[in-house]
């Protein structure tokens, strides 16, 4: 009697073991396991902005779903504090596609499994001081840092500019949405970070002051494993980034709305509310995004080995990025022909439809 009454229990216990398990997987994304086949999981980074605010559109895009379902692809983003992390899970059946800086979008070019499908911001990393003066001043300096991203890039570039290396200065690693606090309590004296972090650290002391900027570009990144298996479904995914921009531009309302799902989305990855503003967010995407003209399309001053060939060879130089990389791989990565097709078929692509929502 007594094995009869347990074993339902047993069974019961079990299962809410499986299901707290399959929860705890979906809910941190410290490691991505291998999703079926039948997916396709978009990488994003809800705490920079703007390319949060894509992120955001691009997961509520119910086109984007819809135009997937019917190829029998589900689709989910997956939020990730550093971009770094997207690129190490990005192909092998696991991320098919990911929102990315400059200096990630190298590495992903150097493992050989990257296009490269558009534009999603063109402006600058910064780093942020409370110290008096300019990047000299922060030699012995304690100075938090997101190893292996864009702004880390632009650190590099700072002090390369005031004769000074990494190990003139004391590199902290910090999430992103960290940084500003920490500044603000001194716990660092400097730090390197995309926005909205720099406009928080400013806006919280007047003290905070920018003392090197570096031009930032993120990009969304394809696994050409992904897209040569699924061809039409990359090509549904980068008409989903032309979208998500053409109903931003359309009112100040939509771009509002879109800061309110990043900074949610945000909140949930680092468990704290968001530091910035709507009116921040706001501001940084038109700045970055939504002004320049012809985004998503990539410019000649962003493309290839113009854009990044630079950043490259001095990535190389400081053992970053491997030496065998040249302008035939970032070329190649340049070379996807998906945003052109879609743009030539606007109708097709439903380009200026919009329907966004959970």
């Amino acid at each position: 009697m007594r094995r009869l009454i347990h074993l339902p229990c047993l069974l019961m216990l079990a299962l809410l073991g499986a299901m707290a398990h399959a929860s705890d997987e979906a809910a941190g994304n410290s490691d991505v396991a291998p999703p079926p086949a039948v997916r396709l999981d978009l990488g994003v980074q809800p705490l920079g902005y703007p390319t949060g605010l894509v992120g955001a559109a691009l997961g509520r895009d119910r086109i984007l779903r819809r135009a997937l379902a019917e190829q029998g692809l589900a689709f989910q983003t997956l939020a990730f504090q550093r971009g770094p992390d997207i690129v190490s899970r990005l192909g092998g059946g696991r991320l098919a596609a990911g929102l990315v800086g400059d200096m990630p979008t190298l590495s992903a070019i150097a493992a050989g499994d990257t296009l490269v499908a558009g534009l999603v911001k063109f402006s600058t990393s910064a780093v942020v001081s409370r110290e008096s003066g300019l990047m000299d001043n922060l030699r012995g300096r304690r100075i938090a840092d997101v190893e292996g991203s864009s702004a880390h890039y632009t650190l590099l570039e700072g002090l390369t500019s005031a004769g000074l290396n990494e190990t003139d200065v004391e590199l902290v690693p910090m999430p992103v949405n960290e940084m500003p606090d920490a500044l603000q309590k001194g716990t660092v004296s400097a730090f390197a970070a995309w926005e909205p972090a720099p406009a928080i650290a400013q806006a919280q002391d007047p003290d905070h002051r920018i003392v090197f900027r570096g031009r930032s570009t993120d990009y969304l990144l394809i696994s050409r494993q992904f897209a040569e298996a699924h061809p039409e479904a990359a090509r549904q995914l980068t008409a989903a980034l032309v979208r998500a921009i053409h109903w931003m531009q359309r009112r100040r309302h939509n771009i509002e709305t879109a800061a309110r799902w990043a900074m949610a989305d945000g909140s949930q990855l680092a468990g704290e509310p968001a530091q910035a503003s709507v009116s921040q967010a706001v501001r940084i995407t038109r700045a970055e995004l939504l002004d320049i003209p012809a985004l998503p399309a990539i410019p000649a001053s962003a493309r290839g080995v113009q854009g990044l060939g630079g950043k490259l060879r001095f990535l190389q130089h400081r053992g970053k990025i491997p030496t065998h990389i040249g302008a035939t791989e970032i070329e190649q990565a340049f070379d996807y022909t998906g945003l052109a097709e879609v743009q030539s078929a606007p109708a097709k692509y439903r380009l200026n439809t919009f329907d966004y929502g959970r």
